[in-house]
């Protein structure tokens, strides 16, 4: 992951993306962008999730979930949390099994 010019590109599943950012945040991107490849890999490497668009989505639920599990003490209901997450995977399921069949 490098700077360039007013932007950082960072590469996230082997592509490359340019995100603009402030110079006082470029670490705290660059440390995201690495992140989140990170736990695209994982669930990429897993073999049950097939796409790429799927895995980015998984991801970010898997990573909501841990932000929000972070946040229990504030006011969060973490077993409603995970409902909605269930729900939204299932929906997301049907999405995609509707969207295959289109194609």
């Amino acid at each position: 992951m490098k700077s360039a010019g007013e932007g950082v590109t960072v590469s996230i599943l082997g592509k490359e993306f340019v995100v603009a950012c402030p110079e006082n945040e470029r670490a705290a991107l660059i440390a995201a962008a690495a992140y989140l490849d990170k736990k695209m890999r994982e669930i990429h490497a897993s073999g049950k999730v097939i796409g790429t668009e799927r895995t980015a989505i998984m991801a970010a639920l898997n990573i909501a979930h841990e932000l929000l599990s972070t946040k229990v003490g504030g006011g969060f209901d973490i077993a409603e949390v995970k409902r909605r997450m269930n729900h939204m995977e299932t929906v997301l399921d049907q999405a995609m099994r509707d969207q295959s069949k289109l194609s």
